[in-house]
């Protein structure tokens, strides 16, 4: 328990009497590898340090429960972190069985995946949509995905480009081989090139033991890299020469190892900017865009909208224990109205957020926080 205070302190006793351990910390630092489950008391003080909390949860091994006010939670910036980083959230002030039987279900999910944050689309395997963008995207997937050619994935933050990703190595022939994803932009204070390549023993002043890379942990299957606009330049010609000679060489060690490994990239960025400013090598350019697939973002699905909005509302009910909700109408309009910056993510956080603030048995457009963009949605079209 993190920063519990005096709303979090009464349930101690309680955890205590049902047979957990409760370990208390004010940082966190000593205690987070010997734990199980994570429960962290969110305040002002936290959310003026996003990025040092940020930096406590990438690779943690603890699935992590939030408790704060729901007037926090409502607030944009807190909400998306909150559903991004968190196995579940309970706002001020919280029902204690409910806040328990989430500690349960932490602990039963077991860890999270050691590399990158959660994944909102994990939830379902499949593509969701009947939209044109999305049908096409079908079609195009199941050409690229019996192949063992790179694929640049193209796309808006949120859009779901990991998703595409599981996508294409669910219907290769590599689907039963590991899919790893490597976040290249949050290396979690390590060297971004041991996270790809490892190390032997003493390979670094501060190398304890020797470590195996992420490339050849992904042997014989798929390795996602998640914004590889971000990776570092010298780790670019380290991958370059890898996509050329399917070898590897951990830092410090040994004879070349052969690694079979699909490798996938993705990317917001503007990599042909990126290559002319000489921020992203041209010959790595072309090395991953031998395929290359666009993700729409969400505001050209919108007859995707009520599909996706209902989906997560299913799923986010299911996972946190709350009753399931309809969209009313005003909801769906709102929906439509909305331009969705945040594409697909930021519309899983609205609908995760509405179960814990709805209070009536459909969810309105209040609870959406899309009241008041332009005009009222009263006089609008249906979707």
């Amino acid at each position: 328990m993190l920063d519990g205070g005096d709303d979090c302190h009464p349930l101690i006793p309680v955890l205590i009497e049902a047979g957990w351990t409760v370990q208390e910390s004010p940082s966190g630092s000593a205690i987070i590898s010997d734990c199980d489950v994570g429960l962290i008391h969110l305040t002002s003080d936290h959310f003026e340090h996003l990025p040092r909390l940020e930096a406590l949860f990438v690779n943690s091994p603890v699935r992590w429960i939030a408790v704060l006010s729901a007037s926090d939670l409502r607030r944009e910036k807190i909400g998306d972190f909150v559903c991004r980083w968190f196995f579940d959230f309970h706002t001020l002030p919280f029902d204690a069985a409910r806040l328990h039987a989430s500690l349960d279900r932490a602990f039963t999910a077991g860890p999270p995946p050691v590399q990158g944050s959660p994944s909102l689309f994990s939830a379902e395997p499949e593509l969701l949509g009947d939209s044109r963008p999305v049908r096409e995207l079908r079609r195009l997937l199941s050409k690229l995905a019996p192949t063992d050619s790179p694929v640049l994935i193209r796309g808006e933050r949120g859009t779901g480009k990991e998703l595409i990703a599981r996508s294409l190595h669910a219907q290769s022939l590599r689907r039963d081989k590991p899919f790893i994803v490597v976040d290249c932009a949050a290396p979690d204070g390590q060297s971004i090139h041991t996270v790809l390549f490892g190390h032997e023993d003493g390979g670094f002043d501060d190398a304890q033991a020797r470590r195996v890379g992420l490339l050849e942990a992904a042997d014989g299957g798929t390795l996602l890299l998640d914004e590889v606009g971000e990776l570092p330049l010298d780790t670019q010609a380290s991958l370059l020469r890898f996509l050329e000679d399917r070898q590897i060489e951990r830092a410090d060690g040994g004879e070349p190892i052969a690694v079979d490994v699909r490798v996938l990239a993705a990317t917001r960025e503007d990599l042909e900017t990126a290559v002319r400013k000489k921020r992203f090598r041209e010959d790595l350019y072309y090395q991953l865009n031998v395929l290359q697939v666009g993700v729409a973002p969400l505001r050209e699905r919108h007859g995707d909208l009520a599909l996706l909005a209902n989906h997560f509302a299913h799923v986010y009910s299911q996972e946190t224990g709350r009753r399931a909700r309809s969209f009313s109408q005003d909801a769906l309009v709102a929906l439509g109205k909305h331009d969705w910056p945040g594409n697909v993510r930021e519309l899983a956080g609205r609908v995760r957020r509405e179960l814990v603030l709805a209070e009536g048995r459909q969810i309105e457009a209040a609870n959406l926080g899309l009241l008041g963009e332009e005009d009222s949605v009263g006089n609008m079209g249906t979707l």
